[in-house]
């Protein structure tokens, strides 16, 4: 057989590159893997790191870019957020705050939101193109919010996507502020906004106070490929929406997708993102060709995020290889032509007998699959403690805090210990408190897919 040395860094296939014509971001993918299999082995996994570098990482990094970005902000004016009147208020100021964010000539629009959505500014279907005269309208038009009504957020997401279609821009983005349950129509209908919505624009999603249900806000940002986050206190509203703001201003590629191609006998188990946070796009896949599937990963500005990629092949015998899958980065030609390709990656199949290579799990591999399984455990946590299976909770939670502190994920550890008490965080060892905090425990459910990073 061949004799095959053990891998000890990343692979990459193709060096870092830029849209055409694009002086933005520049991309590269790495793969880490161990490629080794025992003979009849089948399951390869691998986690693919994506990074953009070179682009804008905040409103005041690359000024000329303003005219490629589109931004409408969603605001919840139900009855509800006259109670207490701070969230009206935070509301107002936050929205203010954003405005302020915006880089000159970026189009943006204001939409008030209850049983019904309405344009608060600029009005009659339009975008206003941002500079100082209209951000003083803006923000005049903000003083005249008030709360009353109920609570439809696919209308509200229905009106952003028209008022965004009408930009001729490649960055297309919403922000969502709600403060409570969406009542007032259907899960289903609500389901249908978001179907229609996705890949039209990207949505972050924040809920204000703790009278809102923790699956809506979640599922809409992982929908449309946003944040989710909560703010307990009215008044972190401004800043929280100011630092979306501000990311939202440093995207400049947008559309980008992760496209899969496997060969013949190869079978895709998933394909997750697994940071910054867990989210499944296994569903999302659109086909791209022959065994081929476009996975959508949303706008990208400076940064970086990884993705586990998961395949079965074929069984083989000892000393044979096989490329086992090709995953590109791709971003579509505005008109309608062959994709761009911004960089590739290979993830490999070798079959060998020597068994330490064969069993040994990648680093990285290992360390994901902890941190998906954290996410799990901290909802199917929650969930327990909701129903009254205790037992379960406490099963359940303990070891959340087992693999957090494994993993030295501090910041969910440090929510987990407003939930449970931990006796012994290594053995997962620890008591339900009998009171927790309802913001406490939302807030640790709202962030239970944030991940930390291995260190490579």
């Amino acid at each position: 057989m061949a004799n095959f040395a053990k891998p000890t860094g990343p692979t990459s296939s193709a060096g870092p590159t830029g849209p055409t014509g694009s002086a933005g971001p520049q991309f590269s993918v790495d793969v880490y893997q161990n490629e080794f299999l025992p003979e009849g082995g089948r399951d390869v996994n691998a986690i693919v790191t994506v990074t953009s570098t070179g682009g804008g990482t905040t409103g005041g990094a690359r000024p000329a870019a303003g005219s490629s970005a589109a931004v409408v902000l969603m605001l919840d004016c139900s009855g509800s957020m006259d109670y207490p009147a701070t969230k009206m208020r935070g509301a107002r100021e936050a929205a203010a705050a954003a405005i302020d964010t915006l880089r000159d000539g970026t189009s943006f629009a204001l939409v008030a939101g209850t049983h019904l959505a309405r344009e608060v500014y600029p009005g009659n279907g339009r975008l206003a193109v941002a500079d100082a005269r209209t951000r003083a309208e803006a923000k005049e038009a903000l003083r005249g919010l008030s709360a009353g009504g109920g609570t439809a957020i696919g209308t509200w997401l229905r009106l952003a996507a028209g008022l965004l279609a009408s930009a001729d821009v490649p960055i297309r983005h919403g922000i969502l502020l709600t403060d409570g349950r969406n009542e007032h129509e259907s899960p289903e209908d609500l389901r249908a906004a978001l179907d229609s919505c996705a890949g039209r624009f990207t949505c972050d999603a924040r809920g204000v106070g703790t009278d809102w249900e923790v699956k809506e806000v979640t599922g809409i940002a992982s929908a449309l490929l946003g944040t989710a986050d909560i703010v307990a206190d009215p008044g972190g509203l401004a800043g929280d929406f100011t630092a979306m703001m501000e990311h939202a201003m440093g995207k400049e590629v947008a559309d980008v997708a992760l496209r899969l191609w496997t060969p013949v006998g190869v079978e895709i188990g998933f394909v997750k993102q697994v940071a910054p946070t867990v989210d499944d796009l296994t569903g999302r896949r659109t086909e791209a060709g022959p065994r081929a599937g476009d996975y959508p990963t949303g706008s990208w500005g400076d940064e970086s995020r990884d993705y586990h990629v998961s395949v079965r092949v074929p069984q083989a015998a000892v000393g044979q290889e096989m490329l086992a899958a090709r995953v590109s980065l791709i971003v579509p030609d505005p008109a309608g032509g062959t994709p761009t390709t911004l960089s590739q990656g290979l993830v490999r199949a070798v079959w060998t007998d020597d068994m330490a290579m064969s069993t040994s799990i990648n680093p990285q591999v290992a360390h994901y699959t902890g941190q998906a399984e954290l996410a799990d455990a901290i909802q199917e946590g929650l969930d327990a403690r909701k129903s009254g299976d205790y037992d379960g909770a406490t099963a359940k939670l303990g070891r959340a805090v087992q693999l957090a502190a494994a993993s030295g994920n501090a910041d969910t550890a440090k929510l987990l210990s407003k939930v449970v008490d931990v006796v012994d965080a290594a053995t997962g060892t620890v008591r339900l408190k009998a009171k927790v905090a309802e913001a406490d425990e939302m807030t640790l459910e709202t962030r239970s897919t944030k991940t930390v990073r291995v260190k490579k």
